[in-house]
């Protein structure tokens, strides 16, 4: 695919989406070179688990140490999703959207009950999202192995995320595709038009800044798929040693992934999903995502 045609896909298609998903929750994409747009810091509720016993303890340590929002996971009940969402929002850090994952129920396998499995996940997902008011389900589409091939990771994938979208338009949710370890969608142009092809403004790109760094540059990644993404996650790695790292000690450009984040007009939330860790730890983490949002 050139890079005229995405470029001509983006006017034609995402125009229009682009202007019904700006309205979901003030968390996506606005037009034009918005350096200073705003952004806010979150993190994923799992970094939180060992700080406090209670949810409202632990929401509270997140604002103390300077977060300003909660990535939370569906729950197994609405209420108890309710409950927490109000807690997050009582201390000072709202829910902004909720992550599903898919890896171990992935709608990629050839196995019916796995993905029926896969599929009912994230139909409380949504509905858990629904619930609490946010925008976006985080989903990890599909997973390669030596026994699903990668034609029929992206065929099946497709396939069943297409049956979910009449309840995430009923639901006015995102499903927000992220790009993983998962041997699937290997390069921008490859995410791009993977999205492109639901044709539905229910179908956008969560981008992990960290994971794209083996093989490639998350500069040029936002940069490519561009106004399709609506949120971002952040983590840095190296790539001699092949290990994760703390927010700057890598070798993601966080300037050059700024200035890129600027260009497409993101703005809303940027969430840590790194290793949790106790107050000393996560004040630093969020002082290190200052710095990236002043760059």
């Amino acid at each position: 695919m050139s890079e005229r045609k995405i470029c001509r896909r983006d006017m034609l298609k995402l125009s229009a989406s682009a202007a019904i998903a700006a309205g979901l929750a003030g968390t996506s994409v606005l037009i034009g070179d918005e350096k200073h747009a705003r952004l806010s810091k979150a993190l994923g509720v799992g970094m939180l688990q060992n700080t406090a016993p209670s949810d409202a303890e632990r929401f509270a340590i997140a604002r103390k140490c300077g977060f300003e929002g909660i990535e939370a996971e569906p729950l197994g009940s609405l209420d108890a999703m309710r409950e927490q969402a109000q807690a997050a929002k009582q201390a000072g850090v709202p829910v902004h959207g909720l992550m599903f994952n898919g890896w171990t129920s992935p709608l990629s396998a050839a196995e019916p009950e796995v993905v029926k499995k896969g599929l009912a996940g994230m139909e409380n997902a949504l509905r858990c999202a629904n619930a609490i008011g946010v925008n976006t389900v985080l989903l990890v589409p599909a997973v390669v192995t030596e026994d699903v091939t990668y034609a029929q990771a992206y065929e099946r994938s497709q396939k069943h995320i297409r049956e979910l979208l009449p309840l995430a338009a009923e639901l006015k949710i995102v499903v927000a595709i992220e790009n993983v370890w998962n041997k699937f969608l290997l390069s921008p142009l490859e995410f791009a038009r993977y999205i492109d092809e639901f044709d539905s403004p229910w179908v956008r790109a969560y981008f992990d800044v960290g994971n794209c760094i083996v093989n490639g540059y998350a500069q040029d990644w936002i940069r490519t798929v561009g106004r399709r993404i609506i949120k971002i996650h952040v983590k840095d790695f190296k790539r001699q040693g092949n290990k994760w790292m703390n927010l700057l000690d890598g070798d993601v450009n966080w300037l050059q992934v700024r200035r890129a984040l600027g260009e497409i007009g993101y703005e809303g939330f940027l969430t840590a999903e790194v290793s949790g860790g106790g107050e000393r730890y996560l004040t630093d983490l969020a002082k290190r995502m200052d710095k990236i949002i002043a760059m």
